[in-house]
């Protein structure tokens, strides 16, 4: 729960497989109206970037939010679907 809202901040993915590798496929990301602007969207981007590298998944970035947070973070290629 986000402190003053009622609210989550969520990222939400589907599992999937791509050439025998898990693969999730990042579809959606949410951040309450009243707790945006404090990167709490890139902390969850962040988050599964980090279990993808801990527990050998890669990511496949559906949602514009973590598209462009690929783009921007360059080194995280080694997780991208």
């Amino acid at each position: 729960m986000v402190e003053g809202s009622a609210r989550p901040a969520v990222l939400t993915w589907q599992r999937r497989e791509k050439d025998g590798t898990p693969v999730r496929l990042v579809d959606h990301t949410f951040t309450p109206p009243e707790a945006r602007g404090q990167g709490l969207a890139g902390k969850l981007v962040e988050a599964i970037v980090a279990d993808a590298r801990e527990h050998g998944f890669r990511i496949a970035p559906q949602c514009p939010y973590v598209v462009s947070a690929f783009a921007r973070h360059p080194e995280w290629v080694d997780v991208k679907a």
